[in-house]
């Protein structure tokens, strides 16, 4: 198989460029990630950069003379944010470790502060409900003042720097509503005197603080555990790394840190263990489990000469290997950049969250303080007590983090998804863009068919035994070079058949071969070379085009003048051929078949796969204006192929989509690649893409209803008929409960089984 690489990042209006990525960190909600992203697109020399918020991460395509990754750093840090260049270390399974741990430490320290916050939160709210030596006003102040500054200090710190910065973000919100109740309670509680000069009897909102924090917080934690559980595909695929390889260097074996391969190392790999680099089979055979690597479910048997890949596993026989592609090269550590550059990415569809989180934060401050204004003169007594009530709640309800988490988790799970079954989605917009499909063209030669002729009829005049005839047609083929020649050789070899010796070959241009064997003339061709050789033709005839009707090249056989029989061969459909067309065209996609075969011969390959429409005599040069001319039709189409000549075609098509056996130049082109060769793979790409984004619909459908609802309950709408008021600790809930919604939503797509092909 042939290596998974990416395609230069560069264009005719466009200065070179590199792509590069950033760890972030210290976002909090979607705002953040908008700033940044707005932030570094500024930045002198930045191409194009994007920011996710789920993955914290940053990727950027820049003008290397103009600046690099660590300059871009200080622009990410003049924002208010942290960030850093990631370690390249092939497969980074160290990188993975640390984030894990990082991740496992905020936990810790998220866990500690709940448990605090927890406590000291109930002792709150009992004392707000009459528990005697709670209720004291300055007991509760030093029960809540260590939940806000310790518990929720990160909120105060948060919006403190965004402040600084002259922004907003989710930490605003929440520093906002719960510290216009603390500081308001903490007056009450240290001069309520003040009060008491003006009528009014103070009421304290400890209690509604307090639980804001601790649920916010608590939303925050599942939310942490939640995507974390996104990267789960990414970390199994990280994992099939070997650490050790045993290096074969004489007549010594030991292991090394796989680090230390080099290309021709030799290496043997035992029963059970995983292949460790990409490479060559040199000694022995075996079965091999490729499942994990490019979804195939059937292992697959290695011989000498055949290519192994690093992170697959060696079932039976121990074997030596020649390593050709160690490191960031191998397929492996190829497949994980491509899954990591996929998650990182945006989709169209994000686009509408995008504008609606650049400008939400302001929005609903704006909406909090005519939510205050508009109770204090409208509201019923007390006054400024419902008016405080409302705005807190509409600061604490109104949640950006759903709307940037909508998309991005979704993502995620379903290109990691993607990878597990062998299909590679390059970046979101061709995850989006696979959906959106109504046409799928299929090349024909080793992408619809099995790309090498094969014996299919082997038909015997009386007289003559199929065993008998194939062993003289092969041993006579085997001395020439044509394809289907050696289809004839091949199928002999397979049942294992002893062939004669052969004197007096000729190959007759144009017509077929002629030799002598075991004594007796034998010539092998078409009806020409039959009547050549004197034979009736004419009775022959019904019975050679009924084959070649099929899509099958016909040949003759003559034995000492006398017509032996006919076999057969074709480029067969692939197995699955036939089931993946059928189940495409059920999901509503029209199925059309491409090929520069001679038409006869193209459409009795598409009778037998259920093709309807055939672009046959297609030269190759001309296979880009086919997919060209579909699209002016209105057309959205998938192009699957494996060859050179199909490259520009993959590259004008809505979706390529590359079979992973195939040539670099045909995966540089496409959207999509199908790492097992195997056709069910377009059909889980289009079944996935769906599933993925109809997930991303539900949640942003989540997202804008819970906030366009949630809002406007806050403000207190329902009042006036119902005369009910959202509690601030209910809002608090509500949001925490928004995002975490949403992940899990998100992770539903764990879940997802490729379609069976229609049978």
């Amino acid at each position: 198989m042939t290596p998974i690489s990416q395609a230069p990042l560069e264009n005719a209006a466009a200065p070179p460029s590199v792509r590069a990525t950033l760890a972030l960190r210290g976002m909090t909600c979607a705002s953040c990630a908008a700033r940044i992203e707005r932030a570094l697109v500024k930045a002198p020399g930045v191409i194009h950069a994007g920011v996710n918020f789920a993955t914290e991460k940053a990727t950027l395509d820049y003008d290397p003379a103009l600046t690099s990754p660590e300059a871009l750093t200080h622009v990410v840090e003049d924002a208010g944010y942290g960030a850093e260049v990631p370690a390249e270390t092939g497969l980074m399974p160290d990188a993975l470790a640390a984030e894990r741990e990082r991740r496992e430490r905020e936990l810790g320290v998220l866990r500690r502060k709940l448990l605090l916050g927890g406590v000291l939160a109930v002792l709150v709210i009992a004392g707000s409900m009459g528990v005697e030596w709670l209720r004291s006003p300055i007991v509760q102040l030093l029960l809540a003042t260590p939940v806000l500054f310790y518990v929720g200090g990160n909120f105060f710190r948060g919006a403190l720097s965004a402040a600084r910065h002259r922004t907003s973000n989710m930490d605003t919100l929440v520093a906002l509503g719960t510290g216009a109740a603390y500081v308001f309670s903490a007056v009450a509680a240290l001069g309520p005197g003040l009060f008491a000069r003006s009528g009014a009897v103070p009421h304290l909102y400890f209690e509604s603080a307090v639980a804001v924090i601790v649920l916010v917080l608590l939303g925050r934690y599942f939310e942490l555990v939640a995507r974390g559980r996104t990267s789960e595909a990414l970390r199994k695929l990280v994992s099939l790394q070997p650490r050790t390889a045993r290096a074969v260097r004489g007549k010594v074996e030991r292991d090394v840190p796989i680090e230390a391969v080099a290309v021709g190392d030799r290496l043997r790999v035992r029963p059970g263990e995983q292949v460790p680099v990409d490479g060559v089979l040199l000694e022995g055979a075996s079965v091999v489990d490729q499942s994990l690597v490019t979804g195939e479910s059937v292992p697959v048997a290695k011989q000498v000469g055949d290519a192994i890949i690093g992170g697959t596993i060696n079932q039976t026989g121990a074997f030596v290997m020649e390593a050709r592609r160690v490191g960031a090269e191998t397929m492996l550590a190829q497949i994980v950049r491509l899954v990591e550059e996929a998650q990182g990415s945006k989709a169209p569809i994000q686009r509408l969250a995008d504008v609606f989180v650049g400008i939400f934060v302001p929005v609903v401050i704006t909406i909090a303080i005519l939510t205050f204004v508009a109770w204090s003169f409208l509201g019923p007594p007390p006054v400024f007590a419902h008016a405080l009530i409302a705005a807190v709640a509409v600061l604490i309800i109104a949640c950006p983090c759903a709307m940037g988490l909508a998309t991005p988790t979704s993502i995620m799970v379903g290109t990691g998804k993607g990878a597990e079954n062998g299909v590679l989605f390059r970046n979101a917009e061709a995850l989006e863009a696979t959906r959106r499909a109504d046409a799928v063209v299929f090349d024909k030669t080793g992408t619809l068919t099995l790309g090498k002729p094969v014996v299919t009829d082997v038909q015997p005049a009386e007289g003559f035994e199929p065993a008998r005839l194939l062993s003289i047609a092969a041993a006579v083929e085997r001395q020439s070079e044509h394809p289907l020649a050696a289809a004839v050789v091949r199928r002999a070899e397979e049942l294992g058949l002893s062939l004669p010796p052969v004197q007096d070959f000729e190959a007759v241009a144009g017509k077929g071969v002629r030799a002598t064997v075991s004594g007796e003339a034998v010539a092998i061709g078409n009806p020409a070379l039959m009547a050549a050789c004197g034979l009736d033709v004419a009775s022959r005839l019904p019975a050679l085009e009924a084959l070649a009707a099929e899509g099958k090249t016909p040949m003759a056989v003559l034995v000492a003048g006398r017509f032996a029989g006919t076999i057969a061969v074709a480029d067969a459909p692939k197995p699955e051929a036939a089931a993946v067309v059928a189940s495409l065209k059920a999901l509503g996609l029209q199925v059309l078949m491409m090929t520069g075969d001679h038409r006869r011969t193209a459409e009795a390959i598409a009778r037998n796969v259920g093709v309807d429409r055939v672009l046959a005599e297609v030269l190759p040069q001309e296979k880009e204006a086919q997919v060209r001319a579909l699209q002016s039709e209105g057309r959205r189409v998938i192009m699957v192929g494996d060859g050179v000549n199909d490259a520009p075609a993959l590259a004008r098509a809505d979706v390529g989509m590359a079979i992973g056996t195939g040539t670099d130049v045909a995966i540089e082109a496409a959207d999509v690649t199908l790492l097992a060769g195997d056709l069910r793979g377009v059909l889980t790409a289009v079944a996935l893409s769906r599933a993925t984004i109809a997930n991303i619909r539900q949640n942003l459908f989540w997202a804008f209803g819970y906030n366009v609802l949630g809002i406007p309950i806050a403000a207190g709408v329902l009042y006036p008929l119902f005369h009910v008021m959202l509690s601030p600790a209910i809002a608090g809930a509500a949001m925490a409960l928004s995002s975490v919604s949403v992940v899990l939503n998100a992770l539903r797509l764990r879940r997802f089984e490729p379609p069976a092909p229609a049978r």
